[in-house]
């Protein structure tokens, strides 16, 4: 089992916390970070996007501008925008969105755990991506990103602890632009033992999202020699239950010297190919394609999908039929000419993708909870881009430092 730490958290002042959290660094482009932090000067993008506070052109990736980030965050260190708490606490991160709710354990968790397979990964990591993270941890000393994990909740005792949490009143809440609503809820005195120990009953925790900044953590940790709280890693614990993912489409700009009409049959040998007016598929084993302006149906012929955990994935099955055969995307991590439209964007940025460029679309029905579970442990590893979880859990809304104790 893995073990979950309180700890003595960072996280905004209450009245500021409007102003603070932000959408998670990596969803967003240098010009819509900076358009936030120009509308709230306070946003946390300032850390996590250290570029917006220096000139255009900056590489977002350089030490100096991680370097940029950590004069920001000790500056609201210093100014009360951002606190810490004197004693070790857990936390409980309360997200609404649509009138779904999911919440979290907010904790450390040990990267010895992570190394021992005790939280188990479903993807792998690209070197630049991970050393990126590494960089920015090391130059901050802290955690500013989250872990987001979730685990199979069976176990009614963690249930009940979660849910004696849940009663407690929020220190802040916050509903966002894209209509999310934001809580958190602090936990101290005995609530604290009581959720320690139901979690020991959990018998392992899953990476959801999060795998760069969780292999940064554990590379810091041996780097540091464990020194400190180098060992533990900031992570939000939400049961499987609650979590929401949407589907992830995919964007080809060409059809690699095929006609539309001989893509279509090509695509036929081993696709049902039928005109539709659905561009969503309405279940699994159903994918939607959009062509030379017309939405087409694709249903799988018998023999196509394998029967293992991740071959019969449908992004697999689209990968392994024709991403790769027909369109010659055999590497999909760093293939520029696909690109990966997350499901909150609908099918009519796939359209508009497509009309421009004369390329090819492919809308997918969203990867399960119990797909992802399943994959992890088989110990295998999920195509990229497989699950888009919603709602994104905000920057800012909790960190944790390094050169403080655990």
């Amino acid at each position: 089992m893995a073990t979950v730490v309180p700890f003595c958290g960072i996280r905004p002042r209450s009245d500021l916390a409007a102003e603070v959290i932000a959408p998670p660094y990596d969803v967003l482009s240098e010009a819509e970070a900076r358009e936030i932090v120009a509308r709230k000067p306070r946003s946390f993008l300032r850390v996590t996007r250290p570029e917006v506070n220096l000139p255009d052109g900056v590489d977002a990736h350089s030490l100096a501008a991680y370097a940029e980030g950590r004069k920001q965050l000790d500056a609201d260190l210093a100014a009360g925008t951002l606190t810490q708490d004197a004693e070790p606490c857990f936390y409980l991160y309360v997200q609404t969105w649509q009138g779904q709710t999911q919440a979290g354990l907010m904790a450390l968790c040990r990267t010895a755990d992570y190394d021992a397979g005790l939280i188990k990964r479903h993807e792998l990591t690209r070197p630049d991506k991970e050393q990126d993270r590494v960089d920015h941890i090391n130059t901050m000393d802290a955690q500013t990103g989250l872990v987001f994990l979730t685990y199979r909740d069976t176990n009614n005792t963690v249930r009940a602890a979660m849910a004696e949490a849940a009663t407690r009143k929020p220190d802040w809440v916050v509903t966002t632009d894209d209509g999310v609503t934001h809580a958190l809820i602090v936990i101290d005195g005995a609530l604290i033992t009581v959720l320690r120990e139901a979690f020991t009953a959990v018998e392992a925790l899953y990476v959801a999202d999060g795998h760069h900044r969780s292999a940064a953590a554990s590379r810091v940790a041996a780097e540091r020699d464990n020194a400190g709280s180098s060992g533990l890693f900031l992570a939000g614990i939400f049961p499987d239950r609650e979590m929401r993912i949407l589907a992830y489409n995919r964007v080809v700009t060409d059809l690699n010297g095929h006609t539309p009409a001989a893509f279509l049959e090509a695509v036929s040998a081993h696709f049902v190919v039928t005109p539709s007016s659905a561009p969503s598929p309405e279940s699994r084993g159903l994918w939607r394609m959009y062509l030379d302006g017309t939405w087409y149906g694709l249903t799988a012929k018998p023999g196509v999908t394998p029967d293992d955990p991740v071959g019969s994935l449908d992004v697999a099955v689209l990968q392994d039929r024709i991403l790769a055969p027909l369109l010659g995307i055999e590497n999909p991590r760093t293939d520029k000419r696909i690109s990966f439209v997350g499901g909150i964007r609908g099918t009519e940025a796939l359209q508009r993708a497509v009309d421009a460029g004369k390329g090819v679309a492919f809308s997918l029905y969203a990867t399960g909870i119990d797909q992802l579970l399943a994959v992890a442990d088989a110990d295998m590893l999920m195509p990229p881009k497989s699950t888009w979880f919603e709602p994104k859990l905000r920057g800012g809304v909790l960190l944790h430092r390094l050169i403080d104790g655990a």
